[in-house]
């Protein structure tokens, strides 16, 4: 009879473990798992081409950029820049750098942005006259913010870098119009 009822409080108990363990697997088989990667779907491309040329000057720029659409009202990314400047008897200057971008559309037609921007200035200035060849190498950093009127995948708008410095700046000002494309 002990026997007996060894084997029924066993029985019991292997009964609730195997009921246990049977809602906790039908449990877990109610989440369906998505291995699919939403990832790319929420990238876009964009950026910036500049050329410039005229009597002795040259302006060669390419801009490329990626941000990821975090929601409907934020996306976060980064750039690239790479450029060259000449101008004829005087100097030349290559720059390259990268940036991270931050953007914020409050509602679907306004844009903010920040943009914080490091690229390296190499500048070899031509002899003349009045002083002798040399060259000069420096990293520079700006901080833009912006605001713009964006429609589908163009934003029109300004944009201003509050760390501007006019010795060391690589634009001649501060403040800078822009127009930006993502597909």
């Amino acid at each position: 009879m002990k026997k007996n009822q060894i084997s029924i409080v066993f029985n019991f108990f292997f009964v609730i473990l195997a009921v246990l363990f049977s809602t906790n697997v039908s449990g877990q088989q109610k989440y369906v798992i998505d291995n699919s990667n939403h990832f790319w779907e929420k990238v876009q491309f964009g950026g910036g081409l500049g050329l410039g040329i005229g009597s002795g000057y040259t302006d060669i720029s390419v801009m490329p950029s990626a941000i990821y659409n975090v929601n409907e009202i934020v996306a976060v990314g980064v750039g690239l820049q790479f450029g060259y400047l000449s101008s004829k008897n005087y100097y030349e200057s290559y720059v390259y750098g990268g940036s991270l971008i931050g953007l914020v559309n409050p509602i679907p037609e306004i844009q903010l942005s920040a943009e914080l921007e490091q690229v390296r200035i190499d500048t070899r200035y031509d002899s003349n006259i009045n002083r002798p060849a040399f060259s000069d190498s420096y990293w520079n950093t700006a901080l833009y913010l912006g605001a713009g009127y964006r429609t589908g995948s163009v934003t029109i708008g300004a944009r201003y870098d509050v760390l501007y410095n006019p010795n060391k700046s690589l634009y001649g000002s501060g403040f800078m119009p822009f127009v930006r494309v993502y597909f």
